[in-house]
């Protein structure tokens, strides 16, 4: 993802945010739910597509177009039917990257403030191309979606990572213990530093709430409650383990010994193991041949204590495993013995002969045969590593986005076991274990049964869906992310299958293209209660709907996270911002925000304020004093009203409050001696 040239763009800003006029270039599932994601944002979309689509997956589509134009986006004529002098925001989604890439060409040439959203992996071109046409940015969807199958193969714990100033930030879940330290003794705020910030919050009996600050903050940890949080990554983990003492460790690393080399396990194993495949097969007549080459070695043992007077143990051994080599020869070919041999006894060594030859000769076949698909992938193949046991990542699909997805489980040191249909280039999956060959039947041989998770992210929705259905009957637990491409399929696969996370590729790139067409640069996004999550940058300019807000207002009025605050000095630079810092021109902010936070704060609807304050009395005349300066600095309102309020008490403030900013309003005002509490508007 580029960033656009701030330069040209906010320049120009004024005069865009008057226009709400958008133009899609290319109908195909990408468009399509940008025209969606659009027309959500209340904008005005119009189309151009050189022929009419076919199969319209997003319902009443034509309705929404305010023009639809038939014809190539590339020619003058077509964008100029299509106003593109009217526009705000072009974005060029085609499937053919140099058509879109030709169309901006175009469109810049007809409107020099149009902004440019644009469809491509070029790299270094988009970066060169944003330098010098300005107000340009370009996004590729697979690079797009990688980060948020890779974040939902993470598991329940790990819900995504992203790099922001030079630090990891970790959005995490974690459900509360009884051994816990903070378990019934630490409030929900609490658990709020300048390194972490609760998100969402529900307790043992209910769902996580849609909505960001859905809780009170004077709520006590409980045995069952989860958490939702976003936390510096290096600092102190909240979900960090208490240290164990080293004979403690000692211990438990021996029981774990014991549990993995227990009866049980290996009868498990060997199991699993006979019943896979054609894997399965070529295991099981290894396993037939070198237990018969076992058995004839111990019959041969026997026989030549029994049959031949004084020869040792340590002899009888190594002449029956020589002659289960082949080596008859080499025992009685020339060779006159001090006694003779009973007849009997040397017809058995000629069979045991033959036999060793036929079973360690099959073996001897196996062996080469696993040597060869190892070098050249034919059959079951495993590069650089071997296949993890437990606890791993199960990916199938090693296209593009399988690709992306394998490169960020690997930053994050995931194990993971990859399964592709054909061969590809070892340099593209480095250290990876790869199974190659029909995906359907090879399934099995990545140790599904203890995978962590399994991603399906194969080019055909219709395979992906067999594939996880079956993943999911040979691993219940696992967790399962299916990768589609059809809105109206996905939606219902992901009420059939409820276990399953059902990812749709066009809608999910959809909304960061909606997002960026109105000027919102964004840094990242991951999947979160059935809502897809982004990072966004804003830079606060005159007139936004965000300047002269503190970020309560934005926190609770808009639904959004605000994790970094800066000013025009890049040391200022604070993750996790206080409340109550007010923002001005000229500042940068990142919040975590859905699609529809986004909406709001495009069209400047903030939630009402339905909450007051009653304040009593305060207990000392330095109450009254520090009372009034924390009003003025939560409630945002002037030092002259909140010193007024405090000299008639008892009294209510008349500045109407969001539910949590009254709620720590009135925790500071309690720790400062003066009686107050918290109600409704009374509607």
């Amino acid at each position: 993802m580029l960033r656009s040239s701030d330069n040209i763009y906010q320049a120009s800003s004024s005069c865009q945010s008057k226009l709400d006029r958008f133009l899609v270039c290319g109908l195909g599932s990408l468009g399509q739910h940008c025209v969606a994601a659009l027309k959500e944002y209340g904008a005005s979309v119009s189309a151009i597509d050189q022929v009419e689509p076919k199969n319209w997956e997003v319902t009443n589509l034509q309705n929404l177009l305010e023009n639809f134009l038939i014809g190539d986006c590339r020619q003058t004529s077509v964008l100029e039917q299509a106003h593109i002098d009217q526009c705000r925001t072009v974005l060029l989604v085609t499937n053919d990257e140099r058509a879109n890439i030709e169309a901006a060409f175009a469109a810049r040439l007809l409107n020099p403030l149009v902004r440019l959203v644009v469809r491509s992996d070029k790299e270094n071109l988009n970066k060169l191309l944003s330098q010098n046409l300005g107000n340009f940015i370009a996004f590729e969807p697979d690079q797009l979606t990688a980060s948020a199958f890779a974040f939902a193969a993470l598991g329940n714990e790990n819900l995504g990572y992203f790099n922001l100033e030079g630090q990891k930030l970790r959005v995490g879940k974690y459900e509360i213990k009884a051994d816990d330290l903070w378990c019934h003794k630490r409030q929900l705020h609490q658990l709020n530093t300048s390194f972490r910030r609760i998100l969402y919050y529900a307790n043992n009996s209910s769902q996580i709430p849609p909505n960001y600050g859905d809780w009170e903050l004077e709520t006590k940890l409980q045995p069952g409650d989860t958490i939702v949080y976003i936390e510096i990554a290096n600092m102190l983990p909240l979900a960090q383990k208490p240290a164990v003492k080293f004979q403690t460790k000692k211990r438990l690393f021996w029981q774990e010994i014991i549990r993995t080399i227990s009866w049980s396990d290996i009868k498990q194993k060997i199991i699993q193991l006979w019943h896979t495949g054609e894997r399965g097969q070529i295991t099981r007549v290894a396993f037939i041949c070198g237990i018969t080459v076992f058995i004839l070695w111990g019959i041969g043992i026997i026989f030549y204590n029994q049959y031949y007077p004084n020869i040792r143990f340590v002899e009888a051994f190594y002449t029956t495993a020589v002659l289960l080599l082949g080596g008859y020869g080499d025992v009685y070919g020339g060779v006159e013995f001090e006694k003779p041999i009973p007849a009997l006894l040397r017809l058995f060594s000629l069979g045991l002969t033959l036999a060793g030859t036929a079973f360690v000769g099959v073996l001897y076949a196996l062996l080469t045969e696993k040597l060869l698909s190892s070098r050249f992938g034919f059959f079951f193949t495993s590069y650089y590593s071997a296949i993890p046991q437990q606890d791993h990542v199960v990916l199938i699909g090693l296209n593009k986005v399988g690709l992306q997805i394998i490169t960020l489980l690997q930053q994050l040191q995931e194990p993971l076991v990859g399964i592709n249909s054909t061969p590809i280039e070892y340099n593209s999956i480095p250290k990876l274990p790869l199974i190659i060959g029909n995906l359907v039947n090879n399934i099995t041989n990545a140790n599904i049964s203890y995978a962590k998770s399994v991603v399906v992210v194969t080019d055909d929705e219709m395979e992906n869906l067999e594939i996880g259905l079956m993943a999911h009957s040979l691993s219940p637990n696992s967790n399962l992310i299916i990768r589609t491409y059809n809105r109206n399929f996905s939606d219902r696969v992901a009420q059939l299958f409820p276990y399953a996370q059902v990812l749709c590729t066009s809608a999910l790139s959809a909304e960061v293209f909606a997002a960026a067409a109105f000027g919102e640069n964004i840094l990242g996004l991951f999947h979160l209660n059935n809502q897809t999550i982004q990072v966004v940058e804003y830079m606060i300019e005159s007139g936004d709907t965000l300047n002269g807000l503190m970020l309560t207002d934005i926190a609770y009025g808009y639904g959004v996270v605000p994790i970094l605050h800066q000013k025009s000095s890049p040391s200022s630079a604070k993750f996790m911002p206080v409340d109550e810092t007010k923002l001005a021109v000229g500042d940068r902010i990142v919040v975590l925000a859905t699609s529809t936070s986004l909406q709001r704060i495009e069209r400047g609807e903030l939630t009402p304020r339905n909450w007051q304050v009653q304040i009593e009395r305060a207990l000392s005349q330095d109450a009254i004093f520090d009372g009034a300066n924390e009003i003025s600095i939560i409630a945002g309102c002037s030092i002259s009203t909140a010193r007024e309020l405090m000299k008639t008490l008892p009294g209510r403030l008349p500045q109407a409050l969001y539910k949590q900013q009254a709620q720590r309003l009135v925790l500071r005002l309690n720790k400062l001696r003066v009686l107050a509490h918290w109600l409704p508007i009374d509607n």
